[in-house]
């Protein structure tokens, strides 16, 4: 991991309330070019496959969305899939050809399909969306990189703490419900504890259970953002100039990007709209409600 003095002493100061972004998350892929170290750019990519992780969706549920800062093209979906369907366990000729596309990816399409066939019916978009953050969540979190292993955690932990705490709220069952593998899903998962058991694990346990009670959606996702941010700068204050810093940048700016793009009053229907659902719809309604809050 190298320093990166002038490149970090040159980025322009943001904060969460800015109305106006030095870079969309897009342009600063490419300000970074050629600044970095091949192993701290490897870092920076994994931040963007989530990017990828929604245009391989959209390979499977032709009704999403393509989201340009993906950089995988749509073509070499294809070609998985259909390497994946024609010739099964054997892909190593895709693989010949793409020697970096994620594996995490070809686990979950095979997995999927294999699934598929199983129930004889396609697996519901919101089903798919949840394992594959499971798949995705696990590989970044083996990056070798303590911080960057950590902020996935966090945003890992947060997501499952606010399905869980909303799931006991409705009277649902969260189980089904929760992603991934580590110590806070496991114990989510089986816990009937009033703080989960979780109180001496996780550090911002009673600050997430204080946002999952917020009724007005703005402020509630407001409220998500702000305790991803303050760890971001509390992570990152010894490391100014270290590629955690850049990295945190990154993140700070999606967040930015995100609230400069988010419309306050289409985000109040939208969540008046799921509690009404919920309340009738069980597990299902709960899996679509943790896709609209875009964790």
């Amino acid at each position: 991991m190298g320093r990166y003095y002038y490149l970090v002493a040159g980025l322009p100061n943001i904060d969460i309330d800015d109305r106006k972004l030095p870079f969309t998350v897009s342009t600063f892929r490419n300000e970074m070019e050629g600044q970095l170290s091949p192993s701290d750019k490897a870092l920076m990519d994994l931040f963007y496959l989530k990017f990828n992780n929604n245009n391989l969706l959209k390979q499977l549920y032709p009704e999403k969305v393509w989201d340009e800062r993906g950089g995988i093209a749509s073509e070499v979906f294809e070609e998985l899939i259909r390497s994946l369907q024609e010739e099964g366990e054997d892909i190593t000729g895709f693989l010949s050809r793409h020697k970096r596309f994620p594996l995490y990816m070809i686990s979950f399409v095979r997995q999927y399909f294999e699934e598929t066939s199983e129930n004889n019916r396609e697996l519901s978009s919101a089903f798919s969306e949840d394992r594959l953050a499971s798949h995705y969540y696990a590989y970044a979190m083996t990056c070798g990189n303590t911080f960057v292993t950590q902020w996935f955690e966090l945003n890992l932990n947060i997501r499952n703490l606010l399905a869980a705490f909303t799931a006991r709220k409705y009277g649902m069952e969260c189980a089904g419900i929760i992603v991934g593998d580590n110590e806070v899903a496991r114990v989510l998962r089986t816990s009937n504890a009033r703080d989960f058991g979780l109180e001496d694990i996780v550090d911002y346990l009673f600050a997430v259970q204080r946002i999952s009670e917020e009724i007005d959606l703005y402020v509630r996702e407001k409220k998500i953002d702000q305790l991803k941010w303050e760890w971001l700068e509390e992570h990152t204050f010894f490391l100014t100039f270290d590629v955690e810093s850049v990295f945190a940048y990154l993140c700070k700016l999606d967040i930015l990007e995100r609230w400069i793009n988010l419309d306050k009053v289409t985000g109040e229907q939208t969540f008046r709209s799921l509690i009404g659902t919920m309340k009738k719809g069980g597990a299902r309604a709960l899996a679509d409600f943790r896709k609209e809050i875009k964790l």
